[in-house]
């Protein structure tokens, strides 16, 4: 076992088996020794995680925390299991997840309406597991933006570029 599987283990994660493309595409392109993993939806066993957020959503506090079980805190469970799924790509594509050098960037987009304005929140819980499961090699860039619609009503979706060693 690999020092980031034994961390996957530590954390009591359980990557997910790669999701099947839901349309004409690729899950991972490799070039040079940068790897593209397509946008990744959330699903909570076989079941889609959907919904769409509003103001009405919007966590308090500075910085703003969801309340448990809020909408908010739903979909920050998605987009973290998006980041489950992405790092199922890596694995998948690489053989090895020891061979990822740096989580280099993350791409997130959050279902929301257009009074939604806390997309870095979501996409916070995606980050957070990068850096919890890759260490200082998890630090990364990061566009999170809300978005009207996403793929079959999902609530989250994220795409990420990793580096390899």
């Amino acid at each position: 076992m690999g020092k980031i599987e034994a961390r996957l283990s530590e954390l009591g994660l359980v990557l997910p088996a790669p999701a099947a493309p839901m349309a004409d595409y690729v899950p991972w392109v490799q070039t040079g020794n940068l790897l593209f993993v397509s946008g990744q939806v959330p699903f909570e066993g076989n079941a889609l995680m959907k919904g769409q957020l509003t103001a009405a959503d919007h966590a308090s506090g500075n910085p703003p925390i969801p309340a448990s079980g809020s909408p908010l805190d739903r979909a920050c469970h998605a987009a973290r299991n998006c980041g489950l799924a992405l790092i199922a790509h890596a694995y998948a594509a690489t053989g090895d997840l020891d061979k990822i050098g740096r989580v280099v960037k993350l791409v997130g987009f959050v279902n929301g309406r257009y009074d939604f304005e806390q997309a870095p929140i979501v996409i916070n819980a995606c980050s957070g597991l990068m850096r919890d499961v890759f260490g200082d090699a998890g630090h990364h860039a990061r566009t999170a933006l809300t978005v009207a619609n996403l793929p079959f009503g999902a609530i989250v979706e994220v795409e990420a570029v990793f580096e390899f060693r």
